[in-house]
């Protein structure tokens, strides 16, 4: 399994992880590979012999990533570098990307960056990009998959949203506006997909100890890990894996009949 940090707070508990026959041979794109959560996801579905590829701005993290994932699954997913504010960059990634896996009949829409910036120095630009960063790309991400889908006469569209709009987090107003809309975006365009056999779902985690979570917190507020765990009915830190464990099932044909849905993974806080 990948190691994020030798922080004694990012070690898993080790859980008996279930296995999922339909997604093995799946071509599976996943956004934002290269760190964080990403990084987990990519691990995940490649131990379930899928055909992973994924796109990451940090090409160094991204190769780093796949020479990782090679070693513990023996399963290489494809990389490739992408800005995806830039919506044509992307459309040329997904082309490069399913030369390689093949047909791509699963996407994970996870990159996003939960930048702080006060209500009060937000500028139209500022706002404009972080929109770009955290949801714009799940639309053209999906719209670019959408046809191989359609031609397989099923798949499944999952988007990462998170549950710090539902708790009115302050100093995110760009974040969590952008984050909101996903939950809206899924319930809509799984409408408009059903026919065609295509699931469209949402993931909204809590507070994910990733490694850029953990320095973060000990840097500015050295006392947010017990607050937090206060909020939580399950008083166990959120790991990377716990997510990926749910992008799993929802990716398998177990969920076959799970569309529209937002999926809260944050051990009881909202």
């Amino acid at each position: 399994m990948l190691e994020a940090s030798d922080d004694p707070l990012l070690k898993p508990r080790q859980v008996e992880a279930a296995s999922y026959p339909s997604l093995h041979g799946r071509g599976v794109l996943i956004t934002g590979g290269g760190s964080g959560i990403g990084m987990y996801l990519v691990e995940a579905f490649c131990a379930q012999g899928a055909r992973v590829g994924f796109v990451d701005l940090n090409a160094e993290a991204g190769a780093r990533v796949a020479d990782v994932v090679a070693k513990t699954t023996g399963n290489r997913p494809a990389f490739r570098q992408c800005d995806l504010t830039d919506i044509a960059a992307l459309r040329d990634a997904v082309e490069a990307l399913r030369a390689q896996t093949g047909p791509i009949t699963a996407l994970v829409n996870n990159a996003g960056n939960d930048d702080r910036v006060p209500f009060e120095d937000l500028s139209p630009d500022y706002w404009d990009e972080r929109q770009a960063v955290n949801m714009r790309h799940h639309v053209f991400a999906a719209q670019a998959v959408l046809p191989d889908m359609k031609a397989a006469g099923q798949g499944v569209i999952l988007s990462m949203g998170s549950n710090s709009w539902m708790q009115g987090a302050p100093g995110l107003l760009a974040y969590t506006t952008a984050k909101s809309s996903v939950q809206g975006f899924v319930r809509c365009l799984a409408r408009e997909v059903g026919a065609f056999g295509v699931r469209v779902n949402a993931i909204a985690p809590g507070w994910i100890l990733t490694d850029r979570q953990v320095s973060r917190a000990r840097a500015v507020l050295t006392h947010k890990f017990e607050e937090y765990l206060q909020k939580q009915c399950l008083k166990e830190f959120l790991l990377p894996p716990d997510v990926a464990r749910m992008a799993l099932f929802l990716c398998a044909d177990d969920s076959r009949m799970i569309t529209g849905q937002t999926m809260i993974v944050d051990g009881g806080v909202v």
